[in-house]
């Protein structure tokens, strides 16, 4: 599925596993096993929210400028739906989360998902 996304969204996608483990890497040192992997289940809300939406935008036949329109807000609201519903389920189910890993690894890669825009295609 990666390799139909485009450039951008890949080299992003790359970018969120990198800071998820960055991230990962010292809460382990400092909490321990949880503290790895809340910063794991951060980083993966993040990712899968971002891959629904690029599924999505992918899959999108859209013709004109109302449609594309249409098409990127509903995938902005998918990524968006699931991200609040992965956050509630973590942190409804994982009662060992260190917060600060999870929620530090979340931001993370929600700010690096916003940077696509920024990503040259070539």
């Amino acid at each position: 599925m990666l390799r139909a996304l485009s450039k951008p969204i890949r080299i992003i996608f790359r970018w969120q596993v990198l800071v998820t483990a960055a991230i990962a890497l010292p809460s382990g040192f400092f909490a321990g096993a949880h503290g790895v992997w809340s910063a794991v289940l951060g980083g993966l809300v993040s990712i899968f929210g971002g891959l629904a939406s690029a599924a999505m935008l992918s899959k999108s036949g859209a013709q004109s400028g109302g449609g594309v329109l249409l098409t990127a807000v509903m995938a902005e609201g998918i990524r968006v739906g699931l991200i609040v519903v992965l956050l509630w389920i973590v942190l409804a189910t994982y009662r060992e989360v260190v917060v600060l890993a999870f929620l530090g690894s979340f931001i993370a890669t929600v700010l690096l998902f916003a940077m696509a825009f920024f990503v040259r295609e070539y």
